[in-house]
């Protein structure tokens, strides 16, 4: 173990110019092409550079007992159907069509839809707005974010999209509930 510590914390050319110190070769030896090299370089061993310019951190002895320190475990996805697909969005078709009560502090009715996704996923989706015109084997587009008070749900349906209409009465915000602008009345019509 001790030895382990010693060549983490030595630098790999100390060891090198260690060895050949202690080395006892015998005078009738023909020479190496490596120890030929460095009797022929002008510069002695430790001064001539490795590969990098900038000299490698040596660990402590501390970080070696320890163990050097690990990397962050990678963060899951929030949206995991879309994340495994790689799809910003999926289509999907509607099987159920209900609604959800939030969780503790907040009260009220959430549009709620179970769809089946193209990959064969089911999953559970938010409907965002007022309203909606969606029913059993509607065709709509899943997208990712949840809906903060309802447990386990991931995704939202897209407004204005396949089947699923816009929000008509909103003023806005229209873009992310697929609402076009009103269109102005016409003077003295």
């Amino acid at each position: 173990m001790v030895a382990t510590i010693l060549r983490q914390l030595r630098p790999a050319t100390a060891w090198r110019s260690l060895a050949s110190k202690t080395a006892s070769a015998p005078a009738a030896r023909i020479p190496t092409l490596a120890q030929q090299q460095t009797t022929i370089s002008p510069r002695p061993a430790a001064s001539r550079r490795l590969f990098s310019t900038t000299p490698t951190p040596q660990k402590t002895l501390n970080q070696v007992l320890r163990g050097m320190r690990k990397g962050k475990r990678a963060r899951h996805a929030v949206s995991p159907a879309l994340s495994d697909t790689r799809c910003p969005q999926q289509k999907g078709v509607c099987i159920k069509v209900g609604i959800v009560r939030p969780k503790k502090p907040n009260s009220g009715e959430r549009k709620m839809a179970r769809v089946r996704l193209s990959s064969g996923r089911m999953i559970s989706a938010y409907i965002p707005g007022e309203g909606h015109n969606i029913q059993q084997h509607s065709v709509v587009l899943v997208r990712g974010g949840r809906a903060q008070d309802c447990p386990g749900v991931r995704y939202r349906l897209v407004r204005g999209a396949l089947d699923l209409g816009g929000v008509a009465t909103r003023m806005s915000s229209r873009s992310k509930f697929g609402t076009k602008k009103p269109k102005k009345a016409a003077v003295g019509a």
